[in-house]
């Protein structure tokens, strides 16, 4: 049988030759009309990017592959992505205006400048974008200085080193940049905090830096303010010539700034206020963080990545997958870095600053900064510090006279009853948001759902919720839909969040830093706050440094606590424990708020002479044996690159 015509055109012969495949390449159906638009030439638009849906002024983000709008991919074509050379900003993509590059370089857009013939330019301005940035002074969610902002004057600073500059008295001398000047105008900054009286000059200057502030006095600002005027001013760095031929080099970001902190809430943080001063600049901040979707940061790090501010173990894992080179560093900053150590990120940041391409000591600059500062830090100074200063703002480690703190002597099993009548005091005052502290995660929900049960609007956050409800927790949080909030000391720890008025300790720590941090997500930016903690006698151990603590701060001192503090002193056996004696006085105790360059030592970095019998770690494994007890940091003087 056969199909149609034997001899001829018809049939299956037929259908193949009308498929013309010998005479032309054969073209899928989807390609086709896009042939027929690239052999009929079409005139480009008077407006750049008005027929690309990417550049559209209205767009934010880009569309899926494709939609160049008929351009090359290469370097200053009409088309949404700019040139890969990463030597200058032009490396970037349009910004988030979608303002195309064209053959005359990047171009600034609304909200976001450029760096072109070795200019600033900065952006026009963003009314949508500052809203977002910087609020409305009714705003609750946004941070403005409180009533006793000013009394920070009276707080005494002590800067050790040599050549230490002269403080400053406002942002104008030595003038800052005008569009970060503006930047912290729309913060409503009026008055340099003291520590950023001191590190604006320092930084500016050119120093290394170890700075220990009051939490909430001001430590972003210390550092961001200098780094970020100085890159508006320098511009943009090339990256060094060893990268340039180095594979994936078009897809690695070069960070000038890297800004390390401990927790995901902490570098969101810090990313936020970075984005409020560079806002109008060519500088792009950048953040990446463990428990986040590592694609979606990776493709917001290709949109710009000049300042960086970063987990350690997200930030190991970005180096190790050939997506950012620390090659370009000049300014590195550790924030918390005491919290970080006692993470356990010691070997990762170690890895990253002395184990990657990162430039030397002496060839960037280094700034450290904590509320507190206890002698292994100081000994990491060593390592990663260079001709450094010392700048204690306040006694180290201690508290605010804006936070009034109580102290309630309450038994496990009357917690419950008292914290609701604590909130309920407070609610009829309308005082604001309240941050309640447990040792647990399993509390946290336990008390949380307590809270939710007794119709009081709460929340909790910790280690064991995903990244997105910790984003929500934090959101609801800070809005006031939920004013409670039922946190973890880890999850919470460097949490800047506007209109806390009131902590509660419903746990105590057993260490007094771990107080100290905790009482400091109130009373911020000179603005007064209420901390309530509940004592009972299961918190014997930090009895004495509490009362200490209280008395310095001039705070009120229950006579039943000193009948304890007393007991607690006298009563045989060491009243200190959990800990290894507070972490044997290192904690700005025993010499952790001097500068142990000044301060005599009896063995160098590990020998004696410090509460606690001999250093951190000497005796008998304090701090639970951690950290090598005693040699482990160099053991009179010896090497402590021995961090392997």
């Amino acid at each position: 049988m056969t199909n149609g015509v034997v001899n001829g055109n018809s049939g299956i012969e037929s259908r193949f030759s009308s498929l013309s495949l010998g005479k032309s390449a054969y073209v899928p159906p989807h390609l086709r009309n896009q042939q027929r638009a690239v052999s009929t030439p079409v005139p480009a638009p008077s407006v750049p990017g008005s027929q690309n849906g990417w550049s559209e002024p209205g767009r934010a983000t880009p569309p899926p592959r494709g939609g160049f709008g008929g351009a090359d991919r290469g370097a200053r074509t009409p088309g949404a992505f700019s040139s890969r050379d990463n030597t200058t900003a032009g490396s970037r993509w349009a910004g988030p205006n979608g303002a195309a590059r064209s053959d005359s370089g990047p171009q600034a857009s609304s909200g976001f400048g450029v760096w072109r013939d070795g200019k600033h330019i900065p952006g026009g301005r963003n009314q949508r974008l500052e809203k977002e940035l910087f609020g409305s002074p009714d705003d609750p969610s946004k941070q403005h200085t409180g009533i006793n902002f000013e009394k920070y004057d009276d707080i005494p600073v002590e800067a050790t080193g040599a050549g230490v500059p002269e403080p400053v008295t406002s942002f104008t001398s030595p003038p800052l940049d005008p569009v970060l000047l503006e930047n912290i105008g729309f913060a409503m900054y009026n008055t340099p905090t003291p520590v950023q009286k001191y590190s604006i000059p320092i930084v500016a200057g050119g120093r290394d830096l170890m700075a220990c502030a009051q939490t909430g006095s001001g430590k972003t600002g210390g550092f961001l303010f200098p780094i970020l005027s100085a890159s508006f001013t320098q511009g943009p760095r090339s990256p060094p010539e060893s990268a340039a031929s180095s594979f994936g080099r078009a897809r690695k970001a070069f960070p000038t700034a890297l800004i390390l902190a401990p927790t995901r809430e902490l570098v969101s943080q810090i990313h936020d206020e970075a984005r409020k001063f560079a806002y109008r600049s060519w500088v792009r901040p950048a953040v990446v963080y463990g428990g986040a979707d590592i694609n979606q940061q990776l493709r917001l790090i290709e949109r710009g990545c000049d300042l960086l501010s970063a987990t350690p173990g997200r930030l190991v894992d970005l180096i190790e997958r050939g997506r950012i080179s620390l090659a370009n560093v000049q300014y590195l900053v550790l924030d918390e870095a005491d919290r970080m150590l006692d993470m356990g990120f010691e070997p990762q940041i170690r890895r990253i600053v002395q184990g990657e391409d990162m430039p030397g000591v002496t060839e960037r600059q280094t700034l450290m900064f904590s509320a507190t500062f206890p002698r292994d830090i100081q000994m990491l100074a060593r390592d990663f510090l260079k001709d450094y200063i010392f700048l204690s703002v306040g006694r180290v480690g201690s508290t605010s006279e804006n936070i009034t703190q109580k102290i309630e002597y309450v038994e496990d099993n009357d917690k419950r009853s008292v914290l609701l009548d604590i909130i309920a005091s407070q609610a009829k005052d309308d005082l604001g948001l309240t941050l309640i502290f447990v040792e647990t995660k399993r509390m946290a929900d336990m008390l949380s759902d307590f809270l939710i049960g007794n119709n009081m609007p709460a929340t909790s956050i910790h280690g064991d919720r995903t990244q997105r409800e910790r984003e929500m927790a934090l959101q609801t949080f800070r809005t006031g839909r939920t004013p409670i909030l039922v946190a973890t000391a880890v999850a919470a720890r460097g949490l800047d969040i506007p209109n806390v008025t009131h902590v509660v300790n419903y746990d105590l720590p057993s260490d007094i830093d771990d107080y100290v941090h905790r009482i400091g997500r109130t009373g911020r930016a000179g603005n007064t706050g209420v901390s309530t903690a509940f004592f009972n006698r299961g918190n014997k151990n930090i009895v004495r440094d509490l009362v200490e603590l209280l008395r310095e701060a001039n705070q009120e001192i229950p006579s039943w606590l000193e009948t304890v503090a007393h007991e607690a002193a006298f009563g045989g056996g060491s009243f200190r424990g959990g800990r290894g004696g507070g972490r044997g006085g290192g904690r700005g105790r025993g010499g952790g708020n001097r500068d142990y360059r000044s301060s005599p030592s009896g063995g160098g970095y590990g020998g004696g002479g410090s509460v606690g019998g001999g250093s951190y770690g000497g005796g008998g494994g304090s701090y639970g044996g951690g950290r090598g007890g005693g040699p482990s940091y160099g053991g009179g003087g010896g090497n402590s690159n021995s961090w392997w």
